[in-house]
């Protein structure tokens, strides 16, 4: 589907005196973060963007938890309190909404970066577990007006995932382990609640830096 006919849809979820939240999910790397920052881009103030990576659980916890090496899975976030933000979001009767997010390049959730007036019709949500069936991710689905599942073939999305790790830090060979051991798996789960979506859109592939290309290939 053309980025004109999702604006459209989006916007229409959202008619005068009426705030709507949509949902973007699929496996890592498909390309759903992207899809839901042009989205944002194109509709301005009439829509926020919201991601549910801002609910990651710290490292510092993770390694209480003994859940770092797999940091991404469904039980290494928040995800009561993911819940309780969508329903706030909902609900909107506060004046301003302070949403969490994630820093890259730390790797952290960062408390309070994202503030949503109550004047926004529209919220985009992104994330990997939107629609698994099990608690209490599964109280997220009945929060959001649609949910559209963004893919793109193993092969496209292990590349990107494969430099992604590369950018931020890991060597090569580190990098795919990780995309071998954690996020495929993660994916698997993701797949499995894909005919649940109101809308499954195909991820192109993206563009390659042929700089990074030859670090990967090290």
């Amino acid at each position: 589907m053309a980025q004109d006919s999702l604006v459209r849809r989006a916007r229409a979820l959202a008619p005068p005196g009426r705030r709507a939240l949509l949902g973007i999910t699929g496996p890592p790397g498909a390309g759903k973060t992207t899809m839901a920052e042009a989205l944002r881009e194109r509709l301005g103030a009439a829509a926020a963007y919201v991601p549910m990576d801002g609910f990651h659980l710290a490292d510092v916890e993770l390694d209480r938890l003994g859940r770092r090496d797999r940091k991404g899975a469904p039980d290494t976030f928040d995800a009561a309190g993911y819940v309780a933000l969508l329903r706030r979001l909902r609900e909107n009767t506060d004046e301003v909404v302070y949403a969490p997010a994630f820093e890259r390049d730390l790797e952290q959730p960062i408390a309070g970066s994202i503030p949503v007036p109550r004047s926004v019709p529209l919220i985009i949500t992104e994330g990997n577990y939107l629609l698994l069936d099990d608690p209490p991710w599964r109280a997220v689905r009945d929060l959001l007006d649609e949910v559209w599942f963004v893919d793109a073939d193993e092969a496209t999305r292990v590349d990107r995932l494969v430099r992604r790790h590369v950018r931020f830090g890991k060597s090569p060979p580190a990098a795919r382990a990780w995309v071998r051991r954690v996020d495929l798996r993660n994916a698997a789960t993701i797949l499995a609640g894909r005919e649940r979506a109101d809308l499954v859109v195909t991820s192109p592939m993206a563009p390659r830096d042929p700089e990074e290309e030859e670090v990967i290939a090290e």
